[in-house]
């Protein structure tokens, strides 16, 4: 993949990443803002995105959830990146998903039919039972913590390490009349432009080229519609 050396005064380049694997991913259960760690899978796969990134133009600064799958990812990042430091941001955490959260994804819709009915809802307004947010609530969260990254860190490259769910809001807030995304994979990068003003492009896109040699997840699951 092409890059450009350096990063124009007018923008700030975010390469958002999505966590590693989890053994909850593998499983098919369903995570939200219950804080499961990376599986073996999920570090190596960390590990080789870090090794990708520390290959290509200088990052500033690395950005995470709080949500461990994230932050671990993050950390092996930094790590290779310049032995940067993280911060984290609660803003940038996976999508609540009250009553589904630690289901298995197949049995929700019998163990919590409402909470299943309010997830699969057409509707961008509607919240799941058990404290759990709508699509709105996570689109807006979300997208103003990237506005504030962007903000701060123009003519800068930096990286966010964030979840499927975020990914696929942040991708809506800069291709509004696109069609919906379907999965977004295990350490995909994601390579946003965020200019002057309120212009958001993206210049990469679920790019996994790094995981040739080690292999993922293909249900993307977690970064499809299930957002876990």
């Amino acid at each position: 993949m092409a890059e450009e050396d350096s990063v124009d005064e007018g923008y700030a380049e975010i390469v958002v990443v999505r966590h590693g694997e989890t053994s909850w991913n593998a499983e098919r259960k369903i995570q939200g803002h219950l804080d499961v760690e990376l599986n073996d899978a999920g570090r190596q796969q960390a590990e080789k995105v870090a090794e990708r990134l520390s290959k290509e133009p200088k990052i500033s600064v690395v950005y995470s959830s709080d949500l461990k799958r994230a932050f671990e990812t993050a950390q092996i990042i930094a790590a290779k990146c310049g032995k940067l430091e993280v911060s984290t941001d609660p803003d940038l955490r996976e999508r609540h998903l009250g009553d589904m959260q630690g289901l298995v994804y197949q049995e929700a819709s019998k163990l919590r039919p409402e909470a299943f009915k309010a997830f699969s809802s057409n509707r961008t307004d509607v919240d799941i039972p058990g404290g759990g947010e709508s699509l709105d609530k996570l689109y807006d969260r979300c997208t103003s913590a990237l506005q504030r990254i962007g903000d701060k860190h123009q003519g800068e490259r930096v990286v966010v390490v964030t979840h499927g769910g975020v990914i696929r809001s942040l991708y809506e807030r800069a291709r509004p009349s696109a069609r919906k995304v379907e999965k977004i994979l295990n350490t995909s990068v994601n390579v946003f432009r965020l200019f002057d003003g309120d212009k958001w492009t993206i210049q990469v896109w679920g790019d996994v080229s790094h995981l040739d040699q080690t292999g993922f997840l293909q249900s993307g699951f977690g970064g499809d519609r299930t957002s876990g």
